[in-house]
């Protein structure tokens, strides 16, 4: 018989609750000075050697006996041939999900503005699409052709022109899902580079591999680690740490659902953190015991074992109220309202990445094809940070125009101001426009 599960229990009503729901909490994904040196070095070489570097990486890093970069990028035709090879059911399963995607995405482009004052001065705002984007698509432990939809198809509603998807393939092996869904996606260019001198390649480019205007997609400690330290060359999305769920339950609904959900993020890695709030302690007792009897089940059953043991937690609380005040402390990344009247607790919910709403509203609908993004903000950051969306693809300038009459009137504000900060030629600037005689201006 196996060994039983620990899992943490905490009562919102413990002395040290705080303090242990802290600790828990904790993570730092980018901070091990180990990494920290590799990554450096990596990134000089990448900038420094180009191409050479990365076939050198690629074949110490992941396994491979390439001798050009020729060898390391999937052309148009192979992609196709992945989509059109792929089973029907799985083909069909990615086309509904990257319609669904477009279609949630489509809502979210913005379009250029502009309002004219009384005067004729123009004032606006042009959107455009970024030139170039870079897509890093997770391989190693689990392929995710979901992470490719996900991250290429709100960079096409945007309207960028080229997107450049980097994928790890170690010892050469290739996901067809994966290369699939880059077809569907519209991906221009396909490179099998993983770690930090992939994100090395996008930032500062190579001969061969393009310089993008901006990285997305999450990766392991080595790629995150990377991304911060290009952030001001490119821009990033953001640093992505271990996958979250917080399920908030009333204690009705199924707690075999619950478990499966809890589940869900505890087999992305052992450090992936699942938390159950309930006022219910009875509820706390069943879901302990469904967790129990269904972990065997699990394909993936080691790492979830040790993810919940680590860092996951169940936790009683006072009532709903109280866990709404939990949910805006710890801002989840993805948090399911399974509650009798999830509309009720809405409003009152100020940071998570993601809100699932009643029973049936499973995470999982969500990571593939309910239509919202699945990159997320992590580890606390959905208190400063949103889901990825066309808006990260899309770059704002403001558009200003005045009239002789506006440029007049303004001009006395500007050089007031100005001469306040002691900058005289912002001042001599704007006076330059004021006119004598505004009434005779248009």
């Amino acid at each position: 018989m196996s060994e039983r599960l620990k899992i943490t229990k905490l009562s919102s009503a413990q002395a040290d609750f705080d303090r242990q729901l802290d600790a828990l909490l904790a993570w730092d994904s980018v901070s091990d000075s180990a990494v920290n040196q590799v990554v450096e070095q990596v990134l000089v070489r990448v900038r420094d050697e180009g191409d050479a570097a990365l076939v050198d990486y690629s074949n110490r890093f992941d396994r491979r006996d390439v001798a050009s970069m020729a060898e390391l990028e999937i052309g148009p035709e192979r992609l196709q041939q992945a989509l059109d090879n792929i089973g029907e059911a799985e083909r069909e399963a990615l086309r509904r999900a990257a319609e669904r995607i477009r279609d949630y995405h489509e809502h979210q482009r913005q379009d250029s503005w502009h309002y004219e004052e009384a005067d004729g001065t123009r004032l606006g705002q042009q959107v455009r699409p970024m030139d170039r984007v870079g897509i890093y698509v997770p391989g190693g432990k689990a392929s995710y052709p979901s992470s490719v939809l996900m991250n290429a198809l709100p960079a096409s509603v945007a309207g960028v022109a080229e997107i450049i998807m980097v994928v790890p393939a170690p010892g050469g092996e290739l996901n067809e899902l994966v290369l699939a869904a880059a077809a569907l996606a519209g991906v221009d260019r396909v490179f099998t580079l993983g770690g930090a001198q992939a994100v090395a390649a996008l930032a500062y480019g190579t001969e061969t591999v393009p310089r993008v205007d901006k990285i997305v997609g999450p990766g392991n400690i080595y790629v995150a680690t990377a991304k911060r330290a290009v952030f001001g060359q490119v821009g990033i999305d953001m640093i992505a740490g271990p996958s979250e769920i917080l399920v908030v339950c009333d204690g009705q609904t199924d707690p075999d659902w619950v478990a499966m959900d809890l589940f869900s993020q505890a087999e992305h890695d052992e450090d992936a953190q699942a938390i159950l709030v309930t006022p219910d302690s009875g509820y706390i007792d069943r879901i302990k015991a469904s967790i129990e009897r269904l972990l065997p089940t699990m394909e993936r059953a080691d790492i979830i074992r040790r993810s919940l043991e680590r860092r996951a937690a169940l936790i009683q609380v006072q009532d709903l109220a109280q866990a709404v005040e939990l949910i805006n402390r710890i801002a989840p990344e993805h948090l399911e309202l399974s509650v009798a009247d999830p509309e009720a607790l809405l409003p009152k919910i100020r940071h998570a990445g993601a809100i699932f709403m009643g029973r049936y509203t499973a995470e999982a609908l969500g990571d593939y094809c309910a239509g919202p993004n699945h990159v997320l903000p992590t580890s606390g950051t959905a208190r400063f940070s949103s889901p990825l969306g066309v808006y990260d693809f899309q770059k704002r300038s403001s558009v200003i125009q005045f009239s002789a009459r506006g440029a007049s009137e303004l001009g006395r504000v500007a050089s007031t101001l100005a001469r306040g900060e002691g900058l005289t030629a912002h001042a001599c600037s704007a006076e330059y426009r004021i006119q004598a005689d505004e009434s005779s201006n248009s």
